[in-house]
């Protein structure tokens, strides 16, 4: 039986069987990896793994272990591949098609409400939105779009995981939650853990489902899913001008009709159909109007099997369903797939559970497919009569096209190590000497002379020396000498976004898995490691985005061995002291030697505490777009000004106690001389502690002591 990982360059297949086990197993499934879909092997990365599949119309990568996996049949060569994949879908002309409905009009099939009759919430009620979709759909864009500067930037309970919540504009009583880009509603990553968890937990009062229209099957997989969440719900069709410009077109009157919710047509970046979008919102939110459609296939269909036992397990968990307060046929479906935490938190008895293994039993048996693939099976056929019956596919798009033309320079086997050291060489001269190193010395200097002016000022209104030390050695040299990073660190955010919004970062992390492996992590480690060597602060940050806690930690722990700017005039000093005449040299050996210890840790963690496998490469490749200026502009300005709220709360507390200590005898008289305050007192109690290593002076000790508040 051949694999995927037999496959040749150019070659296309049938999928007939996907192996593996549990979450990553069923990750492959909701990516469309699924008996009877056909795959295009597109390259390897540039040291032969992973690789570079077309997925009906979007691109993944894969590990060839994990490629060895799923078995396919029916090889095609080159030739016959692209004779396969090229057909475009015509829409039918069946009756249902020209069908009229309203748009746009309030409320699900274009009907309006009649306030005198129906029942919306009350008056002043907050209209909660989870806003939802996959990575690279334009969510963030989107949200940008409907709040404005109206955001607040937090973490979701109990993870690491950015949260962002903001108000509409133009109305007050509404709060949009931007959940993480996911897939599926399966706890593959953290992000679907959370967004799954948002919105059983805190039962928004509508969901905004954002959808990428030029990846609709990939997209629609999620919008079944959220649809038999039960919750009211606008599907937002976003990037429709492209579509359009490419020669393709979508009837959205059908598929609203198909969907049973609101389809809107949207493009976030040019900021078309946003008003529409938000009348629809509101209005099903206001009145929830919850989906009209949550059966995707009909007893007597090809998944007719499935219908039936979803069916008979919701009859029998509907007390559990309730109690639990999960909808009952989000319930059934993850209970069919064998999602424990569902199967958990529904607390059947053991004749319930058993009762339950038998429907599933007996649908296997009736599909073909087991309990997993039945389910995904089932949502990709819906998907696939929805796009038949309401889509005309555009051409190879521009974007597809020029995509492709930067992929054999980016990701060739010969030019994409070259090209990604050339960018990041380029991105730390500009960062570090040009664009934030310039900034970085202005605002430096602006500090100093602010400095001096509040001195002098405080000296000529006879200030009390206490408050002026404090001003000046305690809030301006402290809060002060912080802040002068913040040019550098905003700069590298700014280049990081462009690759990050532009696609590019995605292949960075294709072409470097196989060598971040073997330290027992995956290719998205990559950039936060690079950003070590500009800053640990904005790496640690961006560590955050990896999709596991072992990744992430692992990480953290290898960043502060990455020989950051900080460290230069260090070097440098250590140098022209020992090693005279040899500066390129040595400068070269120490952060080859970081390198080299923070290889050793992580091997040494991954071995001990930090134990397994790094989270399997399984990513989708996003075409590559231009960065939208008001994206990068946002990010810059959440990054600014969390660094500026780090700077005057845990950095100003911990300036405060340095001055306090340096300021200070233990009797709290102000010293003339630093070696009678309580910091030198305290260096010197802990000074033979490191005269072992040479430096047992309490001046030593105590610049020690800073640092490590540092």
């Amino acid at each position: 039986m051949s694999t995927i990982r037999d496959l040749k360059i150019g070659q296309a297949a049938t999928v007939s069987a996907v192996g593996g086990e549990g979450a990553l197993r069923q990750h492959f499934l909701d990516m469309g990896v699924i008996p009877g879909v056909t795959v295009e092997l597109i390259k390897y990365a540039p040291m032969g793994d992973p690789i570079e599949l077309k997925v009906q119309s979007y691109e993944l990568t894969l590990r060839l272990a994990d490629a060895a996996k799923i078995d396919v049949v029916n090889v095609r060569n080159p030739q016959e591949a692209a004779r396969s994949l090229s057909g475009i879908a015509s829409m039918p002309s069946d009756t249902n098609r020209d069908k009229f409905i309203d748009h746009p009009g309030l409320g699900e099939g274009g009907r309006y409400h009649d306030k005198k009759t129906e029942h919306p919430l009350p008056e002043g009620t907050v209209l909660t939105f989870a806003l939802a979709g996959n990575q690279n759909s334009g969510k963030t864009t989107l949200f940008n779009q409907l709040t404005g500067s109206n955001q607040h930037v937090g973490n979701f309970p109990g993870v690491t995981v950015d949260r962002k919540d903001g108000v509409i504009r133009g109305h007050k009583d509404t709060l949009v939650t931007d959940l993480p880009g996911i897939y599926s509603m399966s706890p593959y990553t953290s992000e679907e853990v959370v967004s799954r968890q948002f919105i059983l937990d805190e039962k928004p009062k509508g969901i905004i489902n954002i959808v990428d229209a030029t990846n609709i099957e990939r997209n629609l997989y999620l919008t079944l899913q959220l649809l038999t969440l039960n919750i009211p719900m606008v599907v937002a069709l976003n990037m429709m001008d492209e579509v359009q410009s490419n020669g393709g077109s979508v009837n959205v009157n059908r598929m609203e009709q198909l969907l049973g919710v609101p389809v809107i047509p949207i493009s976030a970046a040019k900021n078309e159909g946003i008003d529409e979008l938000v009348s629809h919102a509101l209005h099903v939110a206001k009145y929830q109007e919850k989906p009209l459609r949550q059966d995707f296939c009909d007893p007597g269909e090809k998944n007719g099997a499935v219908h039936r036992s979803i069916h008979a397990v919701m009859h029998l968990i509907e007390d559990h369903s309730e109690e639990s307060g999960i909808p009952i046929r989000f319930a059934a479906t993850k209970l069919i797939e064998g999602d424990k935490s569902v199967i958990d938190a529904l607390k059947l008895d053991e004749n319930e559970q058993e009762t339950v293994e038998h429907i599933v039993k007996q649908m296997e048996k009736e599909s073909g497919l087991d309990r997993s693939a039945a389910i995904a099976d089932m949502r990709f056929n819906f998907i696939e009569k929805v796009v038949a019956s309401s889509v005309i596919k555009p051409k190879k798009s521009k974007e597809q096209t020029r995509s492709s033309q930067i992929d054999r320079i980016l990701t060739g086997k010969y030019t994409a190590i070259p090209m990604f050291v050339l960018i990041m060489a380029l991105i730390f001269y500009l960062t570090f000497n040009v664009i934030g190193g310039t900034l970085q010395t202005l605002l430096d200097t602006g500090i100093t002379a602010l400095s001096n002016a509040a001195e002098n000022a405080m000296n000529a209104a006879g200030v009390n020396s206490v408050l002026v030390s404090l001003v000046i050695n305690g809030v301006f040299n402290g809060v002060g000498s912080v802040l002068s990073f913040l040019p550098i660190i905003v700069t590298l955010f700014f280049f990081l976004s462009l690759l990050e919004d532009s696609g590019y970062m995605a292949r960075i992390a294709f072409v470097m898995d196989k060598i971040l492996r073997k330290l027992g992590l995956s290719g998205r480690s990559i950039v936060p490691m690079l950003i070590g060597f500009g800053c640990s602060v904005p790496a640690v940050m961006s560590s955050r985005t990896l999709p596991s806690e072992r990744d992430r930690k692992l990480t953290v722990i290898m960043i502060p061995f990455m020989s950051c700017s900080a460290k230069l005039p260090i070097y440098s000093f250590f140098i022209s002291a020992f090693f005279p005449g040899h500066g390129a040299i040595v400068m070269l050996l120490l952060y080859f030697t970081g390198i080299a210890v923070g290889i050793l840790t992580a091997v040494i963690s991954k071995n001990t505490r930090y134990k397994g496998e790094a989270v399997p490469f399984v990513m989708e490749l996003p075409t590559y777009r231009m960065p939208r200026p008001k994206n990068v502009g946002q990010l810059l300005w959440e990054k600014s000004k969390d660094f500026i709220q780090r700077a005057f709360t845990v950095i100003f507390l911990a300036s405060m106690v340095i001055w306090f200590f340096q300021t200070f005898s233990p009797s709290f008289a102000m010293v003339s001389d630093s070696s009678q305050s309580m910091l030198a007192i305290l260096a010197g109690f802990l000074a033979p502690i490191f005269a072992p290593l040479g430096f047992g002076d309490w001046r030593m000790v105590t610049a020690l002591i800073s640092g490590f508040l540092a």
